[in-house]
């Protein structure tokens, strides 16, 4: 087992209530275009009123190459629509999934691209402090993965020079990657700087393997967020995400994990799809099953 690394600075943006349950967006209306994650570009107003009766504090914001040219986030009206429909729906925005780097990764690239992608996640801190998103999360996974030592430095780098740009709005920069525990523990130590933490995700880790009380015991006292869903490696590769309960998740190992670590901070629901017409309802579901683990 890696060896434990220290926490970085205290750094405690203004949260909504203690462990709120959140959804990723797009999941309670059905697939935008046929896709499984997508910035939901003609329904994401119906998200808001759709959460609030399935139960869900808050939504995480997805902000991709899909939805670029029509996300309400990136524009002032927007923002200024964005926060109506918040307020007469009691609905927060407390996050927002960058999965624009998934589409423009930092990584594979010239340095030219690259420093106009670290322009881009510059150009979202003040946007995501405007909707009282706490943190950004910034996918390093499939085609955006880590995989060398010059890579981490690249990162290491990027991010050294971002956060403090993030902490002067009150930010966090959460990494979502696939490293295995010893070697994600061994990169965040390298990145102390208060506002870069961990996110956590269940369904990924359980996927590929790791073993969640392995995982907390090297870097939980850096998660800051957390996506639910649940994964099972198909027997001929890859995976499918399945309802909670239904894949490889241990989720007994993982609730206790959080709770030796203390973790009270928001769990984002990134579950499987129901049917079609059925969002509600199914995501009712979830979020009870997560509930009863964490009461």
């Amino acid at each position: 087992m890696p060896t434990p690394i220290p926490p970085a600075r205290t750094f405690q943006p203004a949260r909504a209530t203690p462990t709120p349950i959140g959804i990723m967006q797009g999941r309670l209306v059905p697939p935008d275009a046929g896709r499984f994650q997508s910035f939901p570009r003609e329904r994401w107003r119906e998200e808001f009123s759709r959460a609030k009766a399935a139960g869900i504090d808050y939504i995480e914001w997805i902000v991709d190459a899909h939805g670029e040219d029509i996300n309400p986030l990136l524009t002032p009206s927007g923002l200024s629509e964005i926060e109506t429909l918040k307020h007469e729906h009691k609905v927060l925005t407390s996050a927002i999934c960058a999965d624009w780097f998934m589409d423009y990764p930092f990584l594979r690239c010239t340095p030219e691209e690259r420093r106009r992608r670290e322009e881009f996640l510059v150009a979202l801190l003040p946007l995501a402090k405007q909707i009282g998103a706490r943190y950004i999360v910034l996918p390093f996974v499939d085609g955006s993965r880590i995989e060398t030592d010059e890579q981490k430095d690249v990162i290491v780098a990027l991010l050294s020079r971002c956060a403090p740009i993030a902490e002067a709005h009150n930010v966090e920069l959460h990494l979502e990657t696939d490293l295995n525990p010893e070697d994600f523990a061994a990169l965040l130590a390298r990145l102390l700087h208060p506002c870069i933490r961990a996110n956590y995700d269940v369904g990924n880790s359980s996927g590929l393997g790791y073993i969640a009380r392995e995982e907390f015991a090297a870097y939980g006292a850096r998660i800051g967020s957390i996506h639910i869903k649940d994964r099972y490696r198909k027997p001929e590769g890859g995976f499918e995400t399945r309802p909670l309960g239904q894949g490889s998740a241990d989720f007994d190992d993982v609730f206790a994990a959080m709770h030796r670590v203390g973790y009270n901070h928001g769990l984002t629901l990134q579950v499987a799809r129901g049917q079609d017409g059925d969002e509600v309802a199914f995501i009712r579901e979830q979020a009870a099953f997560v509930r009863r683990y964490w009461a």
